[in-house]
């Protein structure tokens, strides 16, 4: 009986010992599978982006972005808010109204997410100055979506401009002296 007494006591200690350490793995691995979370959600929010630019839905950024949303992209010098960022959307939609954005492939880290999506489209309306062609354009973009509490703060979209001025038929000569 009194070496039960004696056990029962070392049980508890092993198992509190045991307990404590795994507390502090566990509480780890939470801190991670919430991150990961976070991640997976950010995703979601890009991919939904995606879709209601297809759907060529103009009041999506009010519901995704932050208020103090930025747009960087090769348009322009300087970056966008979200209303200006609809006025881009408004001239691609305008001269490529068959526009669609399929995602290839998006990677999230942090509180970012990257990835790479095709843009399709007929281009039927002026866009930039460059009448309608009826050419078909197909562009790879690279974007980044920095996010703040669930929502999009910042994008940073970049295309191959010139293959893109090239598919509506323009092209690139040497300057005339």
């Amino acid at each position: 009986m009194k070496k039960i007494l004696m056990v029962i006591p070392l049980v508890f200690l092993l198992c509190f010992a045991f307990g404590c350490q795994n507390k502090a793995e566990k509480a780890e691995l939470e801190k991670y599978r919430a991150q990961a979370e976070v991640e997976e959600q950010n995703k979601a929010v890009v991919k939904q982006l995606m879709e209601e630019f297809n759907k060529k839905n103009m009041d999506i950024g009010e519901e995704l972005n932050t208020p103090e949303y930025k747009l960087h992209f090769p348009i322009g010098s300087e970056p966008k808010s979200t209303s200006q960022h609809r006025e881009v959307l408004k001239a691609f939609w305008s001269a490529f109204p068959d526009m669609t954005h399929t995602i290839d492939r998006l990677i999230s880290a942090g509180d970012m997410v990257t990835g790479q999506y095709t843009i399709r489209g007929s281009h039927t309306g002026e866009f930039m100055g460059i009448p309608p062609t009826g050419n078909q354009i197909e562009e790879t973009v690279i974007g980044t979506w920095r996010f703040s509490d669930g929502k999009i703060a910042e994008f940073w979209g970049m295309l191959d401009m010139l293959s893109f001025m090239q598919q509506l038929g323009m092209e690139l000569k040497p300057k005339k002296e």
